[in-house]
């Protein structure tokens, strides 16, 4: 698995992040060339050291001598320029890239089907499209340019030293391949490591938001013990896999340092006997030796160090690369828009599973017609909700078919499909923002005095004036500000305002207090009144008035028919249902 690991780190993966980069050529190709720029400009500088020491210091002749200082002065300036503009482009580019590649994934992530996030930690997903994205950016600010940079310069100064004194040269030359082979190793074990940390990083991630998000359950149960306690195991896990690349990174870093110093120490003892004994070597060349070494050394310690910033890109990208490679979208083939529906709808032998071989669904058929408002009751896992899934095609049926105005929703493209049908939850989501934007869910062709005019429509647009800054004021995360029975009034008028040609009502009144389920029914008369409706209920007393009420159990329809119509059946499902209901209500 480890040597699998190493190998994906690969071309592959970088060819398509280099995709990312070809919009901005310019731009990469400036960075280069202020990378060559470095590195040539501080390959100069020693050369320069010896010819002023042989030509001028040496023999006591100090004219022209200022002449070097000058040259001196303008590399040391355009080595500054270059570092400069190539910091700032590098990162420049990193951040632009990171920013196409998050839109991108945050795009590809708003077209997932729902088993996708079934499946998924809000928390893992969280961290791909941020945390990972950092270490992205990082591969070009930090890690890429950076080797390449390192890279040339180690050559430059390589070649400067062969072609100053090629004896001197050797004796540096030949502790380069023990470095080299100990990044290497370096590098393939810090790979490891970081996929390690990348993983603790998620997990780590994912427990905090869940337990935040559930926060008032484990206050609720007295879990806090229980979960600081596994807070911590995983905390550990954490911090355990950070001390393993901390001591890859303490071995590795003082050997290289070892290594360089007694390259140097070498150098000094051999040029210096050099210059001393036989006059083999100049002093200009020594003093150039003793700048070049930690010159040529320090990328190399520098590329070591880069490869760790890299390698974690590396790994970011290819997690975040998996989600964009993932298929989990619904087959949006539908070639018709629908402007309006008529509303009639149509579910022909529908068979349906969320897991293989377990089917919740099992071949229902039931027709509404245009304008009619239906019922669907049943026990917990009946199936009913699922209707409203497949519906809207947040899923797709295994079997049979679904029509609205005789067409297959399958032929009708999503978004025209979704916007004909507006579904009230029971469990309202509502985002940190004012009440106006999560009505209108920021869409521009929606005024607030058209969110006004529906409020008042159905009955509670005094409710929304109460509030601090009326259709301004902001519900928190969650709407924690407002009441379960104040958001579900919030999510009515949200379905309304947006006048769709079928309604959608699930179990919108199971959870609301009376006061607010007056409210509801006044604005449930109000926006099912000549359009469509679909209502699961689990309080038979609201959908007396239903023209038809579907009874399911199981995944299967046992009976239909009004409410007065399934009253009449004997030891009927319905009539048991209310009567326990009805006799619950009585001793009330």
């Amino acid at each position: 698995m480890a040597s699998k690991v190493t190998k994906v780190y690969n071309v592959t993966l970088f060819k398509r992040l280099l995709q990312y980069i070809r919009p901005y050529k310019l731009v990469f190709y400036s960075t280069l060339f202020f990378v060559i720029g470095l590195a040539v400009f501080g390959a100069i500088r020693p050369k320069v050291v010896q010819v002023a020491i042989d030509t001028k210091i040496a023999v006591h002749d100090y004219n022209g001598f200022m002449f070097y200082i000058a040259i001196m002065v303008l590399l040391l300036v355009l080595e500054v320029i270059c570092q400069l503009l190539f910091i700032y482009y590098a990162s420049w580019l990193g951040l632009t890239v990171v920013k196409d590649i998050r839109v991108k994934l945050f795009k590809h992530m708003l077209s997932f089907k729902m088993k996708y996030y079934d499946n998924s930690s809000v928390g893992i997903l969280v961290t791909r499209a941020v945390t990972d994205m950092e270490r992205i950016a990082d591969i070009f600010s930090d890690g890429l340019f950076m080797i390449f940079s390192d890279i040339l310069k180690m050559i430059a100064i390589g070649g400067v030293m062969f072609y100053l004194n090629w004896k001197l040269s050797l004796i540096v030359f030949t502790t380069l391949p023990i470095i080299l082979y100990a990044t290497k190793i370096f590098q393939k074990y810090m790979k490891i490591a970081f996929e390690d940390v990348r993983t603790e990083v998620s997990n780590l991630n994912s427990f905090v938001q869940e337990r935040v998000t559930g926060m008032k359950i484990l206050q609720l149960f007295t879990r806090e013990e229980t979960e600081y306690k596994n807070f911590k195991e995983i905390n550990e896990r954490h911090k355990k896999g950070w001390l393993k690349t901390v001591w890859y990174n303490s071995i590795f870093f003082p050997i290289a340092e070892f290594l360089s110093s007694i390259t140097l120490g070498l150098v000094v003892w051999y040029g210096g006997l050099n210059v001393v004994v036989d006059q083999t070597t100049s002093i200009g060349d020594l003093t150039a030796f003793i700048m070049m070494v930690p010159m040529l050394f320090r990328p190399l310690n520098q590329i070591a160090n880069k490869f760790n910033t890299l390698q974690m890109g590396m790994v970011a990208a290819n997690r975040v690369f998996a989600v964009l490679d993932t298929t989990s979208q619904i087959d949006d083939a539908g070639t018709i828009v629908a402007s309006q529906f008529k509303g009639d709808i149509s579910f022909e032998k529908v068979h349906f599973s969320y897991v293989d071989d377990e089917e919740v669904l099992k071949g229902i058929s039931f027709n509404v017609k245009s304008g009619q408002t239906i019922a669907i009751v049943g026990a917990t896992g009946a199936g009913k909700s699922t209707i409203i899934n497949l519906l809207n095609r947040f899923y797709d049926i295994q079997k049979g078919r679904i029509t609205v105005d005789n067409l297959d929703i399958k032929d009708v493209t999503l978004t025209s499909l979704r916007n004909q049908i507006a579904v009230v939850l029971q469990d309202v989501f509502l985002f940190a923002d004012t009440i106006l934007n999560n009505i209108t869910l920021n869409n521009p062709d929606i005024t607030e005095a058209q969110v006004q005019k529906a409020a008042k429509e159905i009955g509670i647009h005094d409710f929304i004036m109460s509030l601090p800054n009326g259709y301004h004021y902001n519900v928190k995360e969650r709407g924690v500000m407002l009441s379960s029975g104040q958001r579900q009034l919030i999510s009515f008028l949200r379905a309304y305002v947006t006048n769709p040609s079928i309604l959608v009502l699930d179990e919108a009144t199971s959870s609301v207090d009376s006061y607010s389920e007056q409210l509801i029914q006044q604005a449930t008369d109000k926006i099912t009144n000549g359009r469509t409706s679909i209502v699961i209920a689990h309080r038979l007393a609201t959908i007396q008035k239903a023209d038809n009420i579907i009874v399911m159990e199981a995944g299967q329809i046992v009976e239909q028919g009004t409410h007065n119509e399934l009253l009449k059946k004997k030891d009927g499902y319905y009539k048991n249902l209310y009567e326990v209901q009805f006799m619950k209500t009585e001793t009330v």
